[in-house]
């Protein structure tokens, strides 16, 4: 079996540092990587990027709202043509630094609320991927499993990986548990993995209410930037491996 381990990079901006990218990087498959518009700024973008190409990881866009102050958490009322012209925004500045440094781009995902937005919207799940597409229909686009996204990749045409995540709780309807409710965040690193395993052998994951919810699993995203990061993130790596998963880039 194969699967991806995916996670949120180049979330600094200017002097602030967020996530400890430089000891994630080596223990990840594909890095998403922040493109201004909730984190992120040119010289931060470049560094990432040298430092997924120095690791051997995937490269992708984290794309989001034009929400620095509330790090793209923030619902916000967009239509359908803004989000797409947000996305070819984005996508376009992380592309010139790829092709600076000889990175070929694999995916785009969406960042907090545009991509829980996007799970359960059809209108701006379509823009994404339609936007993904007219940028270059070769891109993957990384969705909530069983979620609209797919839908959208479907009839767009494009590549699509179904994404689960290894620290957030899920609802019966298989969706994220919002941050501000109590549970939403995984933080004990055994629980994780254990959760991660259910997902990849059983194909499902038990929700905050105790219902089993089915899944898709080709993505597993993990965070960098809370303080058990880093321990979580090698015991998922070390059972993985346990069960003879092989932990690659979907785009390879």
């Amino acid at each position: 079996m194969r699967i991806d381990l995916n996670c949120d990079m180049g979330e600094g901006f200017g002097s602030y540092t967020i996530g400890s990218d430089d000891r994630v990087m080596p223990m990840i498959t594909s890095a998403n990587i922040a493109c201004g518009f909730h984190a992120a700024d040119p010289t931060t973008i470049w560094r990432t990027v040298k430092m997924a190409k120095a690791n051997g990881v995937a490269v992708g866009a984290h794309p989001s709202y034009p929400d620095l102050v509330g790090f793209g958490r923030r619902p916000m009322e967009v239509s359908p043509e803004e989000v797409a012209a947000d996305l070819l925004y984005q996508i376009g500045a992380l592309s010139a630094f790829c092709r600076r440094e000889g990175v070929r781009l694999q995916h785009v995902k969406p960042h907090g609320a545009l991509y829980n937005k996007a799970a359960v919207d059809s209108a701006i799940a379509m823009a994404v991927a339609e936007a993904i597409r007219s940028v270059d229909p070769d891109l993957y686009m990384v969705c909530l499993s069983n979620s609209e996204m797919v839908t959208a990749a479907r009839t767009a045409g494009i590549r699509y990986v179904e994404e689960v995540f290894a620290d957030r709780a899920y609802t019966r309807e298989g969706k994220l548990v919002p941050r501000t409710q109590a549970g939403a965040v995984i933080h004990d690193p055994a629980l994780a993995a254990e959760r991660v395993l259910t997902m990849v052998r059983d194909r499902c994951v038990v929700a905050i209410d105790g219902t089993p919810v089915p899944l898709t699993v080709q993505t597993i995203c993990v965070h960098g930037d809370t303080a058990e990061a880093i321990e979580m993130i090698r015991i998922i790596r070390t059972r993985l491996e346990q069960e003879n998963v092989q932990l690659k880039a979907f785009g390879a």
